[in-house]
């Protein structure tokens, strides 16, 4: 059983293709609607925000997993406008879209998902999107997922697309994937728009474990900003075009090739962050827990004063200690360490000075690592998030004008 990268994204699983084109949501003109499409009705998956201000699309998906028994043939995605905090209204803009999409693929509307990602509070054109779709319908194909990608950005500086085959008994499965995130990420069991595809054969209990068990050292462990929207999801759909079967034996390769799709999406949406101009590893280790770990590696990973020094390239271990000692988790002074990369700069209680030019020429380059140790136990984790510059700043105060 192996597992290997491939270039790729959602149309690179046998049986599925995809969309992206332009239905003038956006007032730039840009590509605002992506269709992912398998041949065959797949077994579906998904995680949802847990923000209690959902989206309508988010409301819909769930409802629509549910009533179709776990079955999809399509997701159907805008971005531009996310369709949230629009009443009724919204809801029913949301149904429309599945029940259009369904008409012209010919199955129920149950089984499509739907998915939007903009500004919040807008109401979403739904004449924009009825024009669209056949469009959408006539540009489907193999060979573009990359236009699905890119039809489902806002402020991402560049689309995210990845996939990975595994050999199962002989017999070759993949899974591919395509995600958007720039700005308010910190999913919290979900993340901000992604979409994962299989040709493996997978019943829904055992799918809905592999994506929660993936999302989890993720999705769920990465931020850029410590918000969580409102449209967060993950949908992960198999149609077992491969004709290999996923059971308990076969069960860690399969999950193996998905973390290894997620990790690349995950990590592409970081290091697209806004303004983001670093990728950020922050280890905990030394900790009670996982869970405490987990809590104060994602206390670091959202500190702006943690953030803003790496941005400008001050090691400044002092700010690592503090958030460390005010995350709510046990922690020991006397015993606990900080790391920039491979250079200690506090250990048991005293400082390391004399090392902090070398920790300083570490943080001048594009991929930083963190570590942080809370002396009092042997648990650890790891949150991937990206520095804080003047850019991001910008890029929030301008974005409904």
């Amino acid at each position: 059983m192996t597992t290997a990268v491939a270039a790729g994204g959602v149309t690179t699983p046998l049986g599925f293709k995809a969309a992206g084109v332009s239905a003038g949501i956006k007032v730039n003109g840009g590509s605002d609607l992506a269709l992912i499409v398998s041949e065959t009705a797949a077994t579906a998956a998904a995680v949802f925000t847990t923000n209690r201000a959902q989206a309508a699309p988010v409301v819909v998906s769930r409802e629509h997993i549910e009533r179709a028994g776990g079955l999809a043939r399509a997701i159907v995605v805008n971005s531009g406008c996310a369709n949230a905090c629009t009443g009724d209204e919204g809801v029913s803009v949301a149904q429309e879209m599945t029940a259009e999409t369904a008409r012209l693929l010919g199955c129920s509307a149950e089984q499509v998902l739907v998915a939007s990602t903009g500004v919040i509070g807008v109401a979403l054109p739904i004449d924009k999107i009825r024009s669209g779709l056949p469009a959408a319908l006539r540009a489907l194909a193999v060979d573009q997922g990359s236009a699905a990608a890119r039809a489902i950005m806002t402020t991402d500086p560049f689309p995210k697309e990845a996939s990975a085959r595994a050999t199962i008994a002989g017999r070759e499965i993949v899974v591919g994937g395509m995600a958007k995130g720039s700005g308010m990420i910190e999913p919290m069991m979900a993340t901000m728009l992604a979409f994962v595809t299989t040709d493996a054969s997978v019943p829904r209990l055992l799918l809905d474990r592999a994506l929660r068990d993936v999302v989890n050292d993720t999705f769920n462990a990465i931020t850029v900003d410590g918000e969580c929207s409102t449209n967060d999801c993950v949908f992960l759909l198999a149609n077992g075009a491969s004709g290999v079967q996923i059971d308990d034996g076969s069960y860690a390769p399969f999950v193996a090739a998905l973390r290894t799709v997620c990790r690349e999406l995950a990590l592409g949406i970081v290091r697209g962050g806004e303004g983001a101009t670093k990728l950020v590893a922050v280890t905990v280790t030394g900790a009670a827990t996982a869970d405490q770990a987990r809590k104060a590696a994602k206390a670091i990973a959202n500190s702006p004063l943690v953030k803003t020094a790496i941005h400008g390239g001050d090691p400044n271990w002092g700010r690592l200690i503090a958030v460390a000692g005010r995350a709510g988790v046990a922690f020991e002074l006397n015993r606990a360490s900080v790391a920039i990369g491979p250079t200690v700069l506090f250990k048991d209680g005293q400082p390391y000075d004399e090392n902090a030019p070398r920790a300083a020429e570490y943080l001048s380059g594009k991929d930083i690592a963190v570590t942080v140790h809370l002396g009092v136990g042997s648990e650890e984790s790891t949150v991937w998030t990206c520095d804080l510059s003047a850019e991001y700043v910008r890029i929030n105060a301008d974005y409904r004008t």
